[in-house]
């Protein structure tokens, strides 16, 4: 940068001082005269490296009686002086319901609009046959999805992205908390909370760090409250020089209302009402639970460490007028005591023993240890030893999926169902990312409870506590809300097994406001000394005026609330359906709520085009993440002003995999080594088994591992099963970054965070600096920066085939930029070895003449053969001519091919 400043100024320099013959004399001499210029100046240049500029990025969030309508805006600029891809990546709530996407490209908008999922996959199939440009934008699930596109911008032209979506804020542990993921990579963010009706406080943790400390303002009122965050450029900086900003993470308000009566508050507008009820002083009834622990193999270390800690400070909470008992389980099922037992401290500490003598080994019956606690809790009840006002639970902490005895998910489910017999509450624990969060979410609302997943970290004891103080204090049972038949209709859930201290029940449903005057709701419930009823009576146009004179409030906010639980409950109810027929006629109330209310669910898809419609995205709802299903990338045709192909890849040298001098495995595996220095090409085979892994690059200097799988053809032929790649898997170990690559998919793996793209789509995945660029049907290319490229080519067959399968090829060029420490069937070769062929004779077939090949110490013959590049013609292959080399490269490769087997996927390996 300085070198081009000083060209530009150095006749004006030598104008002025006629002695400063060189640029390095001008440029010491003006360095004297003006030292900040120039460290501006170089500063400047520095931060423009990064040439997509975001000039604006704005959150604002308007929360109207526990409703949040969250709007998440980024306007950005191509500074560069070519086209280049530019990413919306934004993180929304797990449950929240996305209902609007727009974008901006210089005046051309893009809309959305919401249709049936089979539709829209339907005209986005259409599309794409037409040749229009067209992508997919899909998200994952863990505590926030992600909703994620990419464009590619020509330069200078500017981006605007705008995503809205709306959530029901749940109360926990007397408080409301409205997260909202801030990762915009560089500028300003504004955030707004309102409430509509007294608040008893707001609080903003300081989660985004002691950075922003005194940033964050808050300005309350009767009524309702603003909260913002608006930190300049050099306050969002990570030091005072650096062009990255330190705004990652989650913003967080947490806020309480004012109540005024125990039968609740009720809020009637547009043709809706809304009852919230969250009474309180009142004693806790005694409760009955039942810990059932995973100590599978699985569990081993941080996670029991963690299930460890969190118990003996669960167990230290039980009230004396409870009764609890202890289950862990592997492949078998152990009982602390064989009855439930009172909360003495004697028996708590003596639990608290047995706990810390567990060690985890073996497999999963989480069958078994349901159905045992069931029995347990079952047997006290017939033999008359719970308290008639008690409360009853049952506790399950696990981390996997069934392994030992019942294997089948709905036999599970409806197991467990027929044995609690609608008597208590089942809470379910989920440990981990392999968890199958979806199996526990159904059978915890199955049977009156709920599920909550908790991230194995060294916050697992932590969060385990926080889900224990949601439940460990039941304040009333069966609890029954009631409004007059007349005048209300579509009332969402309005009976209730427990109400818990610190939470919130809430019930919606259309009203007759034009012939009403007042709604009354009468509540009945049983509570720890006495029967309660509470009535509530409210004016149908109390809020009237309140609504109309804020401009903040949301006006639609009872109709969303209402379609929100609606939506909730019946999807829950879906999963419960014991009938195909039944869960057929729920799937189409939810479509209709769907289509109804703009809002993607499980069964709608949003379509977003441009005014001329020849670009079209489908954003689908998001998928558990062990379930794949995760972002694709798009880039128009329309926006590649250079005419690039889908693949393209930014930043490339030259064209990396295009000419034939590059090392590659495909076929049976055939293996094609270009020795660059002697321009020769060295063939061999590997003949091993399928499930086998193959070592092809293992690098400890740059972390980068790739090995493939072996899979078999369908039988033998001449006594022969051929063997080929079915699986290529890439570990990128200091990005964190894992990639497996498959005959039917594409993933990305970061930590937790899993991207899956089809061979279906044409797409692109760019995390950490590096990119996957899927061809459909044809190839995947992964470009790391500027210093290695790898492509990997589909081979389809007739799926009727009796003997060939699907499988897949690897082309690896000779200029990735590996270390010397570099080893595997192809990373040996980093280092070319002196080769040596010479005494060339005749073969048995004139085309393959044989030689004799001298290299690393070791003679042997070679046979001249030709293999098959298949990147230009899938189906033919283009000839290779190479030296091919018998017995599994016996002599060329280091060692036997047998040393060159690992044990997974991404493992490195140890040189032979």
């Amino acid at each position: 940068p300085c070198d081009s400043m000083i060209h530009n100024h150095r006749k004006q320099f030598l104008d002025t001082d006629p002695c400063l013959e060189t640029a390095s004399q001008c440029f010491r001499h003006f360095f004297q005269r003006c030292p900040k210029f120039i460290e501006q100046f170089c500063q400047m240049q520095v931060e423009d490296d990064d040439k997509v500029g975001l000039y604006s990025y704005k959150v604002q969030s308007t929360i109207t009686s526990r409703l949040a309508n969250t709007m998440i805006q980024a306007k950005m600029v191509n500074n560069a002086r070519r086209p280049q891809p530019i990413m919306f990546d934004v993180q929304v709530p797990k449950g929240a319901f996305i209902d609007n996407f727009t974008m901006d490209i210089n005046g051309i908008t893009f809309t959305s609009h919401i249709r049936e999922k089979s539709e829209a996959r339907k005209m986005y199939a259409q599309a794409k046959a037409k040749g229009k440009a067209a992508g997919i934008v899909r998200s994952n699930a863990l505590d926030m999805e992600n909703f994620q596109t990419e464009v590619n911008v020509p330069p200078g032209m500017r981006i605007q992205f705008q995503l809205h979506y709306h959530e029901m804020i749940r109360r926990k542990l007397s408080s409301y908390e409205h997260v909202i993921s801030v990762k915009p990579g560089r500028l300003a963010k504004h955030l707004e909370v309102k409430q509509t009706q007294g608040l008893r406080y707001v609080h903003v943790p300081n989660s985004l760090g002691d950075h922003f400390n005194g940033i964050t303002t808050i300005s309350k009122g009767e009524k309702k409250a603003h909260v913002s965050f608006k930190p300049t450029m050099d306050q969002q900086r990570k030091c005072p020089k650096c062009s990255s900003t330190a705004v990652d993470g989650n913003f967080v308000v947490q806020y309480d209302v004012n109540r005024e009566t125990t039968g609740g508050e009720l809020e009637i507008f547009n043709g809706y009402f809304i009852h919230f009820f969250a009474p309180e002083n009142l004693d806790p009834l005694p409760k009955n639970i039942l810990f059932v622990i995973d100590v599978s193999g699985s569990m081993w270390g941080l996670k029991m460490k963690q299930t460890i800690e969190a118990m003996k400070a669960i167990l230290s909470e039980l009230r004396a007028a409870d009764q609890f008992s202890l289950i862990d389980f592997n492949h078998n099922v152990r009982c602390w005591r064989d009855n439930l037992v009172s909360a003495t401290p004697a028996q708590v500490e003596d639990a608290k023993k047995y706990i810390q003598t567990i060690h985890p080994n073996g497999g999963t019956n989480i069958n078994e240890a349901l159905l045992r606690a069931t029995f347990i809790l079952n047997e006290a009840k017939s033999l008359g030893m719970l308290d008639p006002n008690s409360v009853s639970m049952i506790v399950l902490v696990s981390d996997g999926d069934p392994t030992v005895g019942e294997l089948k998910l709905t036999t599970i489910q409806k197991n467990v169902k027929q044995s609690i017999k609608d008597e208590f509450s089942l809470f379910c624990l989920g440990i981990g990312f392999d968890v199958d969060y979806d199996f526990l979410q159904r059978i915890a609302t199955d049977n009156r409870g709920m599920a909550q997943r908790i991230f194995g970290n060294q916050e697992t004891s932590l969060q385990m506590k926080n889900f224990y103080n949601q439940v460990s204090t039941p304040l009333l049972k069966k609890i029954q809300f009631n409004y007059p038949q007349e005048s209300v209709s579509d009332v969402t859930q309005s009976s209730f097994h427990n109400y818990f201290g610190g939470s919130e029940i809430v019930v919606a449903g259309k009203v007759d406001t034009e012939n009403l005057q007042h709604l009354e709701s009468i509540v009945t419930a049983t509570a720890a000394n006495a029967e309660l009823v509470m009535e509530t009576l409210r004016d149908v146009e109390e809020l009237d005026g309140f609504m109309k004179k804020d401009k903040y409030a949301d006006p639609d906010f009872t109709r969303k609330l209402w379609a929100y639980l609606t939506v909730n409950q019946m999807m829950a109810e879906r999963n419960a359906a014991p009938t195909a027929a039944l869960k057929r006629n729920i799937t189409k109330s939810i479509l209709q709520m769907s289509l109804d209310h703009h809002i993607v669910t499980p069964f709608t898809a949003m379509l977003i085009e441009n005014a001329e419609k020849d670009e079209i995205m489908l954003a689908d709802q998001p998928k558990d993440p062990r379930k794949g299903c995760c972002p694709g990338q798009w880039i128009p045709a329309w926006a590649n002003v250079t005419a690039v192909p889908v693949s393209f890849m930014p930043e490339q040298r030259g064209s990396p995999v295009s000419s034939l001098s590059i090392n590659r495995v495909d076929n049976d595996p055939h293996f094609i080594i270009h020795l660059p220095k002697s321009q020769r090409n060295i063939c061999f085979n590997i003949n091993s088994e399928p499930g086998k892994i193959l070592n092809l690059v293992s690098d400890p200097g740059t972390g980068v591992v790739v090995n493939g799988q072996l899979v078999g053809a369908k039988k033998a032929e001449n006594k022969k099963l051929n063997t080929y790649f079915g699986k290529i898997g890439f570990y990128f170990q200091k990005k964190g970054l894992k990639v497996e690559i498959s005959t039917e998919k594409i993933t990305l793996k970061d930590g937790s965070y899993a991207i899956t793209l089809s061979w279906a789509d044409t797409g692109h995945i760019i995390r950490k600096q590096l990119l996957i660029s899927v061809k459909k049907e044809s190839n995947v290319t992964i470009t790391v920066g500027e210093d290695m490229s790898f492509m990997v080519l589909l081979h389809r067959v007739w799926k009727k085939h009796p003997v060939n399968v699907d499988f897949l090829g690897i082309y690896i060029p000779p200029e990735n930029q590996f270390s010397p420490a570099a080893h595997g069937l192809i990373g040996q070769f980093v280092s070319e070895p002196e080769v040596s062929i010479h005494h060339q004779t005749p073969g048995q077939a004139p085309e393959k003449p044989q030689a004799i090949m001298e290299v690393k110490g070791n003679k042997f013959t070679v046979t001249r053969g030709v293999q098959k590049d298949y990147r230009t013609d899938r189906v033919l292959g283009t000839d290779v001519l190479c030296w091919f080399v018998h017995n599994s490269g016996k002599g060329f490769i280091d060692g036997h091919y047998r040393d060159y087997l690992v044990p997974h996927l991404y493992s490195f390996m140890k040189k032979p």
